[in-house]
């Protein structure tokens, strides 16, 4: 273990220490010999010289060089480890879809953890599942129900792609340095058939985005920009709720009622 790397504060660093909580991981994750296993940001390997020994073939990002060399260096005798070295953000994850479904896994820089999930629902119809280590109040906003003050875009958008399973809790000494703020790790699971179909995603997110810009205002009010594509809403939904309270199947039937709309026009 590379204890003497010195966390960069530039890349988000917190390292896993609490081998208790490592050996959770490793027994949620489940790793097999034969899986599609992709580690977000190694770091120091905490994780990976556990799930290595299970699944050799496995491949890392690091966008941190001299972990790159460290990690080239602790692991040259395992010839099928890959290291892919650059930035989460710029990487197509098509490149390690092979015919097997990803399995995704990774201690996630907290300040850029939205954008990295983001980014990988545009191939999550490639992911088998992820596992990751994120900010607990992420955590709970992922999982969050309609209604409660946690529930905003990232909730629905999430949960129109995934199914959300927080599983491990970690405190902030289980890292070094020690974050400020409670962590925890989530599985993340894309549907293979969605609950709800948007017609159009892009114009859902867009109304889901517009939705939450103004939380405290009604949806009418929301969706002002939209208004002549709402005739004929009423009678299926509230619009004078305001955005937390609808279910991720209102904003789907939403979205398609206006993208109806706008093809009819």
């Amino acid at each position: 273990m590379k204890k003497d790397h010195q966390a960069r504060k530039r890349f988000g660093q917190n390292f896993l220490i609490d081998q208790q909580v490592i050996s959770q991981i490793i027994s949620a994750i489940g790793p097999k010999v034969d899986d599609n296993l992709i580690e977000i940001g190694p770091g120091t390997a905490a994780l990976t010289e556990h799930l290595i020994k299970r699944c050799p073939s496995m491949s890392v990002l690091e966008l941190d060089r001299d972990l790159v060399k460290f990690l080239g260096a602790k692991f040259a005798d395992y010839p099928d480890f890959k290291i892919h070295s650059g930035d989460a953000l710029d990487v197509d994850f098509t490149q390690f879809y092979d015919g097997r479904d990803l399995r995704l896994v990774g201690n996630l820089p907290y300040n850029i953890s939205t954008p990295i999930l983001f980014h990988l629902l545009q191939v999550g119809h490639l992911i088998k599942d992820m596992h990751f280590m994120l900010q607990r109040e992420v955590v709970d906003r992922l999982g969050a129900s309609p209604g409660s003050k946690t529930y905003g875009r990232l909730s629905v958008m999430i949960q129109y792609h995934c199914q959300v399973m927080p599983i491990i809790p970690v405190p902030p000494e289980s890292f070094r340095p020690a974050p400020k703020v409670q962590s925890a790790v989530v599985r993340l699971k894309p549907h293979r058939q969605k609950p709800f179909i948007a017609d159009n995603e892009i114009l859902f997110s867009q109304v889901v985005n517009l939705s939450f810009q103004q939380r405290r205002k009604t949806l009418r009010n929301c969706l002002k920009s939209l208004s002549h594509c709402l005739d004929g809403l009423e009678g299926r939904l509230d619009l004078s709720a305001r955005p937390e309270q609808l279910s991720v199947g209102d904003f789907v039937t939403i979205a398609n009622h206006i993208n109806q709309t706008m093809s009819e026009t």
